[in-house]
Order: C-alpha cells, then structure tokens, then sequence
C-alpha cells in the first residue's frame, strides 16, 4: 500500500508468495474511458486490456552488496517479519512465531506492542478508519482489526482473503480485499464490519491499491491491472502489465506494479490507465514488495533485498544483492526492511543509501 512520500505504505507480499499492500497517493485525472459495471451480463473479462508498449530496459548502474549499506537499527521480531505499515507514529509489522503484529516506535525503534493474532497475517495490512486491518489465513481465518491508540484486537470479522499473497486497501470510506480466486472483490463497511458490494473482477485478481479515487488491482495469475471506481464499485478499464504482477503501489501520477513472472516493473498512467513504460529489475519470483517515498520507487525481494529506480526519463536503477528482504515501509527517513527468514525488520536511512547509489542523477529526492 502506498501514501506518497513519507505517509503509510501496505506491504504486499510473504515470504512464500504475496505481501500489501501498498498503500495510497492521491493524483489527479480521469480514466476517460467508457465504465463498464461488473455484473452476469456484462462481465469485466470483456474489458479489452490495452497494448503494452515497447520494453524500456533500465540498465542497473551497479549491483552492490546489501552489506555496504550501515542499518540504523535492527529489530527481531519473531520466527519470520512480514508485511509493513508506517504511520507517523509507529511503524507495524506482522509475522509468524507467534503470529501477531508488532507496534514500533520510531522514536526509539524499540518494539513497545506485541498483538497476537487468531491467525496468520498473511496478505497485506491497511491503515485505515484508526485502525490497521489485517488479513488472516489459516482456520478459520477472518480480517481482524486492530486499534492504532491501543493496540489491542478490535475485533475479527469472519470475512478471509483468498489466500498468501493477496492484499488489503483502505479508501475513504471502505475496506477493500478479494476473497476467492474467482475474482470477488468485497467492499467492506468499516463500521458495520459487513460487505456493501461484491464486484466480479478478473480470476486470479489479489492485491488492491487505493489511488486517485479508484481501486487498482493486479491479476497475478496474468498480466492485467484492472481499475474498479471507489464510490460506485464499476469496473471501469484494464491495461495490461509484464507477467505475474503482484505487489503495486502508486506515485509521480502513475501505478506501478511489481511483475513476479519476469522481475520487471510497470508503469501506468493514473490518468488514462495507459502503460508507460516497463522496467528490467531481473527479479522474477515470489514474494517482494514495492512502494513509492522519497520521489522514487523502491522494490524488494529475497536475495536482491532492495531496489531503487527514479521515476525521470533516465530510469536509472541502483541495486543491491544479498540476504534479507521481502517487504518494506517508507517513512521517518528511513526505509524499514525486513529479512523474512530472520525475523528481523531493519531500518537503514534513506541518505545512507543515496550515498552509495542515487538513481536521481542530482534530483531532489524530498527527504
């Protein structure tokens, strides 16, 4: 999930397969496409996906170990970390063994709340309504809601994902989350904790954002990203991506998604949903995360646990190879990464990085 710059961002993927949800940016345009209404008659499959241009490879200008970066801080959380949302006040990581979300205070970045949870958070969080909503898989599963004061479990409503690697998105006055893998996106009442709407999407459809007054989500089991209208739930357009896309996240008027079938990375107008350009991040596999901060976009995966590529014409990508990664926030100036396996969740400041590696040629980055 992402919020531009330094607001939240929802991850999007595990570490078997899926993680945020990204979070939200609020951009302007419209779509100026003719809306389609997802029902029996008409359904979104007739939505013609649009031509993706020409590949635009972005040539790594370097691939560095992840080690010569200094972390300012490393946190272990549990057996694993996954999933990260960045409020101003905290920043909130789930994970396994024991399965919970773990508050931490940036403070000070020392974990100050443990929330066990009646399940595995495992597609996703989104912050939302002062509440972070976290999916859970396993039996009997459900969406449980925790309180940003407290801290404690609001309450679980008996409303599941459709599996690992889905995700979760919060719009101004909904909670968003497919729930099967035939494509039924829900639109919950974050009120009432029941479902306002059921819209029929793409099969094989996970992983929602919240951007510019509509919901975007990628179809992993192919390779088109589907735009649904928030206030009245009608599918309005897709446009096609690189293969697998999973993770997603929006920024500088555009969604970009994170392909898993071949590690590349597409950018599509928020505007007329048309795709811009796609992005060689030789990266292709389960899981990673994706999110826009700083003026730039970055991305993580395992063995290559972070990413970074600017957003001008130049598309220049830094990278770097090592253990750890999965999944990410952005925020507080720093970029909080976890390491999966080690149940650890870093924080490495955004300078430190750019010192190393700025894809910005010179740009001025907004830290």
């Amino acid at each position: 999930m992402g919020v531009q710059s330094t607001m939240p961002y929802l991850k999007g993927a595990c570490g078997r397969v899926l993680r945020a949800i990204p979070i939200l940016i609020a951009t302007s345009g419209t779509l100026g496409m003719v809306s389609v209404r997802a029902n029996a008659q008409n359904p979104p499959a007739a939505v013609a996906p649009l031509a993706l241009p020409g590949l635009l490879t972005a040539r790594p200008e370097s691939v560095r170990p992840i080690a010569e970066l200094k972390v300012a801080a490393q946190i272990h959380l549990g057996r694993t970390a996954d999933w990260v949302a960045v409020t101003p006040a905290a920043i909130w990581v789930g994970g396994t063994g024991p399965f919970a979300v773990h508050r931490i205070d940036p403070a000070t970045n020392a974990r100050v709340a443990l929330v066990p949870l009646p399940g595995e958070p495992c597609a996703g969080l989104a912050l939302g309504f002062r509440s972070l909503w976290v999916p859970l898989c396993g039996r009997p599963g459900g969406l449980a809601q925790v309180d940003l004061q407290t801290s404690e479990v609001l309450r679980t409503l008996p409303i599941s994902p459709a599996g690992p690697e889905g995700g979760i998105a919060a719009s101004t006055d909904s909670v968003w989350m497919v729930v099967d893998t035939q494509g039924s996106l829900v639109r919950i009442d974050p009120v009432t904790g029941k479902i306002r709407q059921r819209i029929r999407i793409p099969a094989g459809s996970y992983n929602p954002l919240y951007a510019d007054g509509r919901i975007w989500i990628t179809r992993a089991e192919g390779a088109v990203l589907t735009a649904v209208d928030a206030a009245t739930g009608t599918v309005l357009t897709a446009a096609q991506t690189g293969p697998g896309p999973r993770f997603l996240t929006a920024g500088a008027g555009a969604v970009w998604t994170l392909n898993q079938g071949d590690g590349t990375l597409t950018r599509i107008d928020v505007g007329t949903a048309t795709p811009l350009q796609t992005i060689s991040l030789h990266t292709p596999g389960h899981g990673g995360d994706i999110g826009f901060g700083f003026g730039m976009i970055w991305t993580t995966m395992q063995k290559m646990p972070l990413s970074l590529t600017g957003v001008g014409p130049s598309a220049r990508v830094c990278q770097w190879r090592g253990a750890g990664g999965d999944s990410l926030g952005l925020g507080q100036g720093s970029v909080w990464l976890t390491d999966y396996n080690a149940g650890d969740l870093l924080r490495i400041n955004v300078p430190e990085i750019l010192a190393h590696c700025d894809p910005t040629h010179g740009e001025t980055a907004g830290i």
